[in-house]
């Protein structure tokens, strides 16, 4: 039976995660602080050590440091939030052998923890001694760093999110995704919506057939029923061969049509029509064909309105939004700003051909600040160009476009944490919104966990 020490604050957590583990016959051991872990390791051997990067009386990183020290067969994994990527890619560096962002679901705990007690055993049966093996593979791992971040990539095509509108979306897209209903996404550029459809497609049942998008706002008016029902030859001038329009390409799986308010009132009555009877005619041709579509269709603009206004069909609007889902600007889910950033980070490693480790703590206060009208479409662009500009291991301050670097907050503390004499009922008051959670508290409060904790101790409050 391997054994397995979760150091972890957060005491809930931490059970429920021991739990878990200890049901897939693991031996399991909590410890709640690093001092306590510190004890453990001295006392005992694990052969894979659970460890969040934050805790309250020192990070993951000095104490992995102390476990390498103890016994280097011992693999580490870290813990990590949106916030902290940085220092677990550190650790990585340092010999972690990996790190799993919060909130992971059971499967990828369980796979990392396999892939870590293989590890170990490999590790154990080198032929040289167990601290140069260590050493070993500590130095080969931010090589292989790319790796392993890519591989986290074909486990999930995209990043969920640990924001309370994020969590949101993606029961909703859970909770969708198996049915036949029609979705109508609502969401600024920029957003991702297209991201959401076809992450709606690949849970479905209708993920191993054909997903097609469908930009509404490029296809000019004039060849607009080619390119959604396709032509036979001859049809028109310039139909030099038969043309198979959108529809019958997505014939059995998932039709998706961005900026759905773009098109003509001509076009949506075609549409409508197709939908309803499931049959398309090409152009030119009097022979119908069925089809087996299911059709997402997203927006920017308030179709609603557009309906009221007669620019837009109401029949049509309640035959593609049968169920609707709004995702959130960039700027109301700060908290999932990090992840994005490292994710497009590693994507952007692997397309420019670069091993950028990570950003700078001024680069990610600048992030914070901005208020990224873009949303993650400029995100990415701007990771993207940052990473092509950096010469070193990390993005700086001076490759940043000048309105991020010297970005101000646009935004206010709700709570003015530091800037009011009230600072203990602020606390106090976040503390009691949350639920006595804390972490939560800390992101009410606009602060990282760590310093609740000085403040905590600072005022006495115990929970």
């Amino acid at each position: 039976m391997s054994k397995i020490l979760i150091v972890e604050d957060d005491v809930a957590f931490c059970t429920m995660l021991k739990t878990f583990l200890a049901k897939k016959n693991y031996e399991v051991t909590t410890a709640f602080s690093g001092s306590e872990a510190s004890s453990k390791i001295q006392d005992h051997v694990y052969d894979v050590v659970l460890t969040d990067v934050r805790l309250p009386d020192r990070d993951g990183i000095t104490l992995l440091k102390e476990i390498q020290q103890k016994d280097a067969t011992t693999q580490v994994i870290i813990m990590t939030g949106y916030a902290e990527v940085n220092m677990a890619v550190t650790a990585i560096k340092q010999g972690a052998f990996d790190y799993v962002s919060k909130p992971f679901n059971p499967d990828t705990i369980l796979q990392t923890i396999d892939s870590a007690l293989k590890q170990e055993k490999q590790v154990a049966t080198n032929n040289s001694t167990i601290s140069q093996s260590k050493q070993e593979i500590s130095q080969q791992l931010p090589k292989d760093k790319k790796k392993v971040v890519a591989s986290k990539k074909n486990d999930t095509s995209f990043v969920k999110g640990i924001s309370d509108a994020s969590k949101k979306l993606n029961e909703y897209v859970a909770l969708v995704a198996p049915t036949k209903m029609s979705v109508l996404i609502i969401g600024d550029s920029g957003t991702g919506k297209e991201y959401i459809a076809s992450s709606i497609h690949k849970a479905s049942n209708r993920a191993e057939k054909p997903f097609i998008a469908v930009d509404c706002g490029a296809i000019p008016k004039e060849i607009a029923s080619s390119e959604f029902f396709g032509h036979i030859k001859g049809s028109f001038t310039g139909a030099v061969n038969d043309k198979v329009g959108h529809f019958e390409a997505a014939n059995g799986g998932t039709l998706f049509l961005d900026e759905i308010g773009n098109l003509s009132y001509e076009l949506q009555v075609q549409l409508l029509r197709a939908l309803q009877e499931r049959k398309v005619k090409p152009v030119g041709s009097n022979k119908e064909i069925e089809v087996d579509i299911r059709v997402i269709a997203a927006t920017n603009e308030d179709l609603s309105n557009a309906v009221k206004e007669g620019e837009f069909r109401e029949d049509l609007y309640h035959r593609l939004n049968e169920f609707s889902i709004k995702v959130p600007p960039l700027r109301e889910r700060i908290e999932d700003l990090m992840l994005f950033a490292n994710y497009f980070l590693e994507e952007s490693n692997e397309e420019l051909e670069k091993n950028v480790v990570g950003f700078e703590d001024e680069v990610l206060e600048s992030f914070k600040k901005y208020s990224w009208p873009g949303n993650l479409r400029e995100l990415k662009n701007i990771v993207k160009r940052s990473v092509l500009l950096t010469q070193n291991d990390w993005v700086a301050q001076e490759v940043l476009p000048s309105d991020i670097a010297h970005a101000t907050a646009t935004t206010k503390n709700t709570y003015g944490l530091f800037k009011n004499q009230n600072e203990q009922e602020l606390i106090l008051d976040a503390l009691e919104k949350a639920n006595g959670n804390k972490a939560k508290a800390a992101r009410m409060l606009s602060i990282d966990r760590k310093t609740l904790y000085n403040k905590l101790k600072q005022y006495d409050i115990s929970l």
